[in-house]
């Protein structure tokens, strides 16, 4: 086994067992706001080392470009499709909850289609010499349970603009 994915794994590992107790800080101890910010933080660095220990090369993570608003959240190549991923981290043990994957709606999918591009431009990735993907990481995380993860990759087409 190669020795990046061992690695990988060893760390995956670590991240896994610290978040036993789960993903999301108890309610009390901040505001609303910055524990939305703070779950979503540490979902994603989750998510990470999930898709690095499934074999993902990651390339960047929170790409952005000034004149778009947002970011994407990972890019990496899957083999030799390069995958643009977004990861969605939600509370499901508030009743009104969600699934994560949800909550990437068509304004959301045509958002990250655009900032893919952008990725794409910046980089100088020829569009034809390279096979595209847009993947989901949905992590459901309750407080004091191991997050629930799903990969949906190819989880849709890019809309046309």
């Amino acid at each position: 086994m190669e020795v990046r994915l061992i690695l990988a794994r060893l760390i995956f590992a670590a991240i896994d067992f610290r978040a036993r107790h789960g993903l999301i800080i108890p309610l009390d101890e901040e505001s609303k706001k910055e524990r939305a910010r703070r779950t979503g933080v540490r979902g994603e660095t989750y998510a990470y080392w999930y898709l690095r220990r499934r074999g993902y090369t990651m390339v960047a993570c929170n790409f952005r470009v000034p004149y778009l608003k947002g970011e994407i959240d990972l890019v990496g190549y899957d083999g030799s499709t390069l995958a643009f991923i977004e990861v969605k981290t939600r509370d499901t043990s508030a009743a009104d909850s969600s699934r994560p994957e949800e909550a990437v709606d068509w304004r959301k999918r045509k958002h990250l289609a655009r900032m893919a591009g952008a990725f794409m431009r910046v980089y100088r990735i020829d569009r034809a010499m390279t096979s595209t993907r847009f993947d989901i990481v949905a992590i459901e995380a309750r407080p004091s349970a191991r997050p629930v993860v799903r990969l949906l990759k190819g989880a849709f087409i890019s809309p046309r603009r």
